[in-house]
């Protein structure tokens, strides 16, 4: 049986082992600091139009994130009434959850290994999806590329937004620390 406080991440040796020494040879770091690192992953499903006809679906979208990150998700609310969207204030709307630490990099060595190669028709992802500040975002159009979600169960296909923060400070540094964890960039 494993040790919980003896058990590492495989991507997370990974890094510890030959990831950063080959971003501080890269970028000819000075101080082992500056060194990009994960820093969290945050994961949202938004219901939009199917949460304001039926305030079931925000609870059927945090179950699924729930399962897939392995922690609790939280309900996100409309901060504001929009009339023209039938959207009242504290309206449930969707699911949110921020996984730090061990279970950020369990999740990207899922969603790299097991969960992009199951999306239909995958080329890779966009290279040009950072933020300027080390941030890097993706979408999936069905969470039901991770295998924690029963496809006989689900009630609704969920789009998904991912966001991977580094503690890098520019696009190419936080590109090279993802291209280490071979995420699969087509350009």
């Amino acid at each position: 049986m494993l040790d919980a406080a003896s058990y590492t991440p495989r991507l997370k040796a990974l890094y510890r082992d030959s990831i950063r020494d080959a971003l501080k040879k890269e970028f000819s770091y000075r101080n082992d600091m500056q060194i990009p690192r994960l820093d969290k992953i945050v994961l949202n499903i938004g219901c939009g139009a199917e949460a304001v006809k039926d305030s079931k679906k925000a609870k059927s979208a945090q179950a699924d994130l729930s399962a897939i990150a392995g922690q609790q998700a939280v309900i996100t609310r409309a901060k504001k009434s929009i009339a023209g969207f039938r959207v009242r204030e504290d309206m449930p709307l969707g699911a949110k959850v921020t996984l730090r630490g061990d279970r950020a990099y369990e999740f990207l060595d899922r969603l790299i290994t097991i969960a992009l190669p199951r999306v239909r028709d995958f080329r890779g992802v966009s290279g040009k999806s950072f933020d300027g500040r080390g941030n890097y975002a993706l979408g999936l159009k069905e969470h039901i590329v991770f295998p924690e979600i029963d496809f006989d169960k689900v009630d609704e296909v969920w789009g998904m937004d991912i966001v991977i923060c580094t503690t890098a400070k520019t696009d190419a540094e936080a590109k090279a620390l993802l291209k280490q964890f071979n995420m699969p960039f087509n350009s």
